[in-house]
């Protein structure tokens, strides 16, 4: 069994904050993630709801500042954290750059070198951490939740739509849903992916749903209308199209002078987990 190692816990809202770090074999190195245990957790398996974060994060960012914990002890939820990449991985260019590297893994599996061997996000996320965390923790792995910012909303849509059994629920602040058609994407894909647009679509949430993925919920959307990246990085409209022409269920909700930051996110938050709760307890 992998050895966890303990960073901190602390009681929070009568449930428990923790931060831990582990060895991963799919990143091949040391990884760090944030769990948040209701209170409800002491009587038994609770449902769990996965948040990726964005460019430049941490697993200490949505921890911190979101403000997520007092509804979900409320509504019995636990949260998982992962980190955005691995760190120190001492890879000539995974520093330096905050749209790419370390900070940006961008929630896939390169396959180019050198950053084939940490840059392994979608492995880590969808395979090595549920069993770790499962293994360890009252979670009811047949109730689980995604959701993300920006990049990590890239990241829980892509692994929603390819992962539609495992999921019940899925939503996301200002997602990056067309990453093969915008620089943040483009910058990312052609170095961890190479020049095969075939690869990128199964890393892009658009081309998913174009291709044919779906996912059997509604998709539920925040985006702010004063975010300086709507318009060149995010374009909600891409996806937004593909899913009325796909039958979808999408729900886009476009607010007027809300940005890209977590204020943003901390005056969604409680309709995000309450929409998760929903499917996550029905």
């Amino acid at each position: 069994m992998t050895t966890i190692e303990t960073v901190s816990e602390q009681r929070c809202f009568e449930g428990m904050q923790g931060f831990y770090t582990h060895a991963s074999a799919v990143c091949g190195g040391p990884m760090r993630y944030a769990v948040f245990l209701p209170p409800q957790a002491a009587q038994g398996p609770v449902p769990v709801l996965w948040y990726l974060a964005g460019l430049t994060c941490t697993a200490e960012t949505f921890t911190i500042k979101a403000g997520a914990q007092r509804v979900a002890a409320e509504l019995g939820l636990a949260l998982v954290m992962p980190d955005t990449s691995p760190r120190d991985t001492g890879l000539a260019g995974a520093t330096g750059d905050w749209e790419f590297g370390e900070g940006a893994g961008f929630y896939l599996d390169a396959t180019q070198e050198p950053w084939t061997s940490r840059f392994r996000m979608y492995s880590y996320v969808v395979d090595e951490l549920p069993r770790l965390v499962a293994e360890r923790l009252p979670l009811d792995m047949n109730r689980q939740g995604l959701f993300g910012h920006s990049m990590g909303g890239h990241g829980a849509l892509t692994i929603a739509l390819r992962n539609p059994h495992r999921f019940r629920s899925v939503s996301a602040f200002a997602p990056i849903v067309a990453p093969s058609e915008v620089p943040w994407g483009q910058k990312a894909f052609s170095r961890y992916l190479g020049d095969d647009r075939d690869a990128w679509a199964a890393y892009d949430a658009t081309a998913l749903v174009k291709g044919g993925a779906r996912f059997g919920g509604t998709i539920l959307i925040d985006q702010g209308e004063a975010d300086t990246f709507l318009v060149n990085q995010l374009q909600p409209q891409r996806f937004e199209t593909a899913c009325e022409d796909a039958g979808q269920k999408l729900e886009l909700r476009m607010r007027p002078g809300y940005d890209h930051s977590y204020y943003f996110i901390q005056s969604f938050i409680e309709e995000h987990l309450r929409h998760h709760a929903a499917a996550l307890t029905a």
